[in-house]
């Protein structure tokens, strides 16, 4: 089984602009997310898919692999499936390229059920949500008892808790995600504006791993400000924590 990891990485970024190259202890912030991402054990590759020129020499400078994709991809999971469309992956990946400390363990873990499992497709990750589960940019996930999803929301669901906090890592078998792109979005992905609803919408199983925390991601600069103080506090460097 041929596992490929792809960090989708547009220059366009409304809330942070250009927020793949910003600076964190040194290195650009798709370096971090690229190296973390290659320290994950059930990775045969791992590249960065982007739309922008500068974004392929900062990647290919910190010693990664860059591919171009079409600047007018509606969402990050078409930008993965333009960049491996020609390449030879049994299971992709979609690493999201605004979480420098990723721990790669998460990548292996929601790559394992697939390993084990030929009746699974689509495999995510969720923790336990730390904060308020009233915040519209924390997804949630229910989940039935054998572990898969049975809905995705930013509202508050259940209403009383407890609540898993979604991560937005998706392994995907190749037919699957070939299958995804090619659906439009339904009335509940365009509702809560969430692409994952496409899956369920269309009858699709997908499987949620337990982890036990989600790591911070960057989409302010606030964000990036809290993250950088974490390197900073830590001395963190880009392959370890």
């Amino acid at each position: 089984m041929r596992v490929i990891g792809v960090i989708p990485a547009r220059w366009d970024s409304r809330r942070l602009p250009a927020k793949a190259l910003a600076d964190i202890g040194g290195l650009p912030m798709v370096a971090w997310v690229h190296r973390r991402a290659a320290a994950a054990t059930s990775l045969n590759e791992v590249i960065v898919a982007t739309d922008d020129a500068r974004i392929v020499d900062a990647v290919e400078a910190s010693g990664g692999r860059a591919v171009w994709t079409r600047a007018d991809h509606v969402s990050g999971t078409d930008r993965v499936w333009e960049a491996v469309s020609e390449l030879e992956a049994d299971v992709i990946v979609n690493v999201q390229g605004d979480e420098p400390l990723l721990d790669p363990r998460v990548i292996d873990a929601v790559v394992a059920p697939l390993v084990r499992d030929a009746g699974l497709d689509v495999v995510t990750a969720a923790a336990p949500l730390v904060g308020d589960p009233d915040v519209a940019s924390v997804v949630k996930v229910v989940c039935d008892h054998q572990g898969d999803a049975l809905y995705f929301s930013r509202a508050r669901v259940p209403h009383a808790g407890p609540w898993l906090h979604h991560l937005g890592l998706y392994a995907f078998r190749r037919a699957a995600l070939r299958s995804f792109v090619s659906r439009a979005p339904g009335p509940l992905e365009e509702s809560e504006r969430l692409e994952q609803l496409r899956l369920l919408e269309h009858g699709e199983r997908v499987r949620v791993v337990r982890v036990a925390a989600a790591g911070p991601s960057v989409d302010t600069p606030a964000d990036l400000e809290a993250v950088r103080a974490i390197v900073d506090r830590d001395g963190l460097v880009p392959e370890f924590f």
